[in-house]
């Protein structure tokens, strides 16, 4: 080798000297393009990532504004079912509370009447004349033509037959006024009852003298009159059997006035109080016909 060596003259060793740098050179631009290439493969990669990144992402948020869309349509038919039910209350609390006004309002204006129209004072009487109570006809059907009121009025009572009276005149008195009204001479009838309970208050035959002045009025067609007049049999004789028949009565007689609303609380008040009364009965009918065919309130 050391022979080899000195073989070499000085020319060679500069010229393998540049074969080495050059070897070198290259090496290192081999290397650079190497770095250079994994560089552009990772921002490649990279690239990739974040476009499928940015893909999911925009699906998530395409997907997030459908759930919006869809909590806003939601919110909406909430907030719109939430405005209606609240009308809807509100009308029904305003409606209940024109009815109470209106009961309140016949309320004052028979307390301004009864003394017009009922005495103060009377004794609850506790058998009719005869054994018999007035039963009231059904609305339905053909028209007894003994009822002197017609088709809703009340049934005819016995006076005779029975043991006299200790008042013999007071017994006559409501004999003739009751014979007045089953002859359809209602004004004489009214008169002749009004002047009983003037004559004779606090007997076992004054409710019957009232709930007789209110059949007078109703066969008449004065449905107001008719009103408070069945409204002091109820107001001043309670425990009255007469109750039933002035409240179906006034509840057909504010029916035929037109106010379907206070007619019908009126026919369900003596429904509640008195289920099992044939006046019951005929005001779950009345009611009925008035659902099926109803009537325009004034």
């Amino acid at each position: 080798m050391l022979l080899a060596s000195a073989c070499v003259t000085g020319p060679d060793f500069q010229y393998l000297r540049q074969d080495v740098n050059e070897l070198k050179r290259n090496s290192y631009e081999t290397k650079r393009d190497l770095d250079a290439l994994k560089d552009s493969s990772a921002f490649a990669v990279r690239e990739d990532t974040f476009k499928a990144v940015q893909e999911g992402q925009g699906e998530i948020n395409s997907k997030l504004s459908e759930v919006s869309l869809g909590l806003q349509e939601l919110r909406g038919r909430f907030e719109e079912n939430k405005y209606y039910t609240e009308k809807q209350l509100k009308e029904s609390a305003l409606e209940r509370d024109m009815i109470e006004a209106r009961l309140a309002g016949i309320e004052d204006q028979i307390k301004l009447l009864r003394d017009k129209i009922m005495p103060a004072g009377g004794q609850v009487k506790t058998t009719e004349p005869g054994g018999n109570q007035p039963a009231p006809v059904a609305a339905s059907g053909p028209e007894d033509e003994s009822s002197p009121t017609g088709t809703f009025v009340t049934g005819g009572e016995q006076i005779g037959g029975r043991e006299e009276a200790p008042d013999d005149g007071r017994r006559k008195a409501y004999e003739a006024a009751y014979k007045a009204f089953k002859e359809k001479k209602f004004k004489d009838a009214r008169k002749r009852f009004e002047a009983f309970l003037k004559d004779y208050p606090g007997n076992d035959l004054t409710d019957n003298a009232q709930f007789w002045i209110a059949e007078t009025y109703y066969a008449e067609n004065n449905y107001e009159d008719a009103i408070l007049a069945y409204e002091s049999v109820l107001k001043n004789y309670p425990d009255s059997d007469k109750t039933g028949g002035a409240m179906l009565k006034q509840g057909f007689a504010f029916i035929e006035l037109g106010d379907k609303k206070t007619g019908g609380i009126i026919l369900n008040r003596l429904i509640e109080k008195l289920p099992d009364s044939k006046e019951a009965a005929i005001a779950k009918k009345k009611i009925e016909l008035l659902e099926a065919k109803p009537i325009k309130d004034k």
